[in-house]
């Protein structure tokens, strides 16, 4: 039976916070079109539903409505914090590899930390920093900080981290005792369930209150598999009441070097060019919530390249004297919402997203807790709550990065200035810097811009604003009245203009910028799938997918299609057959955007789902055969390498990268609630034969 699903409709549903859908009357799912039956149950161990579960999702919605108000909140009272550069323990061999690099043994822990303005009560958070430093509130200098210290390195310096799970209450006790999530774990997921069947959905419909496994990613790095954080590659804490039976290690845990219980060493060779990459947490399943809580850093990358062009300067350095001023200032732009007392919210039922109040699984395939996008009524920069920067005229650096679980931003000063961007996600744009009035990030997308203060005065005030929308991101063409929270999500932060120091390099815009060499490929197109499954009659979201022209959706677990051989380089054509944009996240490669086209959707559902219904005789549907309009060059920004691709609703987006490493890696949607609820798949780069 086939079933089409409207839309703009499912569009007002997701926008209605506290819309109630109609009570469930048929166990039915709708997914690009097709009515199909959710997917069966799985056994649950003994483990689960035991000690280590809280209580049922809803029970305490009341608590977690008490929301403090984003606009009680003071504006731009508290200054921006510039992330320091971490700390390394020098180069270093390690047991004789033969292969000295520079290394840090970085952990994760749980601290409190002032985000919300001076008066307000301080905020309990997750973030890494140097093992073995006191933590922040305790008297002494602390490296653990929310977003981390920034990790510096130049192109080909080898770097070796040690990434210990320090989410115990004392690493330094004889027996310390595992810290539960700070936020609401539906174990209902496909996650890494270390208390049931690793990397399995777990059937109790109970939050998770159990140890929390971690593993780090360093995004947009090109680095062997064993190094990249694979998200079935987490571990847990060493702690001294780990229930029996629990898994410590996930099913393809790895460290190239041997490694104490709760940690794993990663090397990573910085063999590409300058650029702004980032790491964090991507733990199958809870990659949102451990993000959300913290566990997000800079990685800058250096080279003679990007030196040579004469940029403002100085950035943060280790052993810098005191009151050194920067000009060069990395800024992740994340989305929070806070309780009164201070501690972060994070929605604990569905009921949340869309107030759908039930069935929930394991009784339907709707996940109790898990919501399908989640938007923070308050903006956090670099830790802070709106703060503010002291600029002089003169020019400055900007590393912006967003750091958004599922917004999507659109940066625009208040007055007359305009971002000179020099660079995206992979390093420096070709050719020549572009000037923009505003700059679209999705989330995980960065753009290195150069702002020019010189032409304002002592005294003068900037607002960046926020333009995208306060809802899923259907475009970058936004009607005034779907824009942002003016008073609240419409605001970034402020700019304050004081007098010049004569500090620093000034620096210039450059005219030039080094070429980008276009890839070129004779291969067959590798043809990707977006797709939504929804929950009938109900019209409920229930998960989103990748999936293939001929296999359809497909879940994490389902057989790996996506194979390229080492040394080729491939076209990858990305069809969104939801109703919104997704940003799209390959490891290992940096790619290049080729263009985008629209199609005819629902003509191409309609043909996919003929030639599924006929048992996937003859041939898929060629998405060229609905292509309605001409090609369209990538977005201003988007020339050279770039690591995440905005694929937008009713468009074909086609990107191309060369695969020369072999190994285990994934793509999904950087949407961190859909990457944790299926929208991620595994691909290996095979062998040449």
């Amino acid at each position: 039976m086939s079933v089409q699903v409207e839309t703009e409709t499912r569009r007002v549903l997701r926008q209605a916070p506290v819309f109630r859908l109609l009570t469930l009357l048929l166990p039915a799912v709708v997914m690009s079109g097709c009515l199909i039956t959710g997917r069966p149950a799985e056994s649950e161990t003994p483990m689960e539903g035991a000690a280590m579960q809280a209580d049922a999702p809803g029970e305490n919605a009341g608590a977690s409505a008490e929301l403090l108000d984003p606009n009680e909140i003071p504006k731009f009272v508290e200054p921006l914090l510039i992330p320091p550069v971490m700390p390394s323990r020098g180069r270093k061999d390690w047991n004789g590899s033969g292969q000295a690099a520079t290394e840090y043994r970085i952990a994760a822990r749980q601290f409190s930390q002032q985000v919300l303005p001076a008066g307000y009560p301080p905020t309990t958070v997750w973030g890494y920093g140097l093992e073995g430093d006191p933590l922040p509130g305790h008297g002494a200098p602390s490296s653990f900080s929310f977003p981390a210290f920034t990790v510096e390195a130049r192109s080909r310096e080898r770097v070796r981290v040690v990434w210990v799970n320090g989410l115990v209450d004392d690493p330094g006790a004889d027996r310390p005792r595992f810290l539960p999530h700070l936020l609401p774990v539906d174990s209902t997921l496909h996650w890494a369930n270390p208390l049931g069947r690793p990397g399995s959905h777990g059937m109790d419909p109970a939050l998770y209150r159990g140890p929390v496994p971690i593993v780090t990613h360093l995004h947009g790095a090109h680095v062997p598999p064993d190094s990249d954080g694979y998200p079935d590659a987490w571990y847990l804490p060493s702690a001294a009441d780990l229930p029996d039976g629990a898994a410590r290690r996930g099913s393809v845990y790895g460290s190239v070097h041997p490694a104490p219980e709760g940690a794993a060493v990663f090397e990573y060779p910085n063999d590409q060019r300058a650029a702004t990459l980032w790491y964090h947490d991507h733990t199958l399943g809870i990659t949102r919530l451990n993000v959300y809580a913290g566990l997000a850093g800079f990685w800058i990358l250096r080279d003679e390249a990007e030196e040579a062009l004469d940029l403002p300067s100085p950035a943060p350095r280790l052993s810098e004297a005191p009151g050194t001023r920067h000009y060069e200032i990395p800024m992740v732009i994340q989305d929070r919402s806070f309780r009164p007392d201070g501690s972060l919210f994070y929605p604990d039922s569905r009921e949340f997203f869309d107030g759908y109040t039930g069935p929930y699984a394991p009784d339907s395939p709707v996940a109790p807790a898990w919501n399908p996008e989640f938007f923070g009524n308050s903006i956090v920069v670099n830790g802070r709550t709106w703060p503010f920067l002291e600029v002089e005229p003169r020019l400055y650096r900007f590393r912006l990065l967003n750091g958004c679980n599922s917004r999507f931003l659109i940066l625009r000063f208040d007055r007359e200035l305009r971002f000179h961007q020099i660079g995206n996600d992979g390093g420096l744009l070709p050719d020549r810097p572009l000037q923009r009035e505003k700059i679209l990030l999705a989330p995980a997308e960065r753009a290195d811009v150069l702002v020019d203060f010189s032409g304002l005065r002592e005294g003068d005030l900037i607002t960046l604003l926020n333009l995208g929308p306060d809802s899923p991101f259907g475009g970058e063409e936004i009607a005034p009245e779907d824009r942002a929270d003016p008073q609240t999500t419409g605001l970034v932060m402020q700019l304050r203009v004081i007098a010049a120091t004569g500090q620093g390099v000034a620096g210039r815009i450059p005219d030039r910028l080094p070429p980008v060499q276009p890839l070129r490929t004779s291969l067959p197109m590798r043809e990707v799938t977006l797709n939504e499954k929804m929950f009938m009659p109900a019209d409920v979201p229930v998960e989103a997918l990748l999936g293939t022209i001929k296999e359809g959706p497909l879940d994490w677990e389902n057989d790996i299609t996506e194979t390229p051989v080492v040394g080729d380089t491939e076209i990858w054509r990305i069809t969104n057959l939801t109703a919104d944009a997704h940003p799209i996240h390959l490891h290992l490669v940096q790619f290049q955007v080729v263009d985008r086209t629209a199609f005819d959707k629902d003509r191409f559902e309609k043909a996919q789902a003929r030639f599924q219904s006929s048992g996937r005789k003859g041939n898929p549907p060629d998405p060229s055969r609905f292509i309605t309009g001409k090609p369209t060059a990538p977005l201003p920004g988007e020339q050279g390498w770039k690591d995440t691709v905005i694929a937008h609703p009713e468009m074909l987006t086609r990107i191309i990268a060369r695969f020369d490493l072999t190994g285990l890696y994934v793509w999904h949607c950087h949407i961190l609630e859909h990457e944790d609820n299926e929208m991620m798949r595994p691909y290996y780069v095979r062998p040449r034969p």
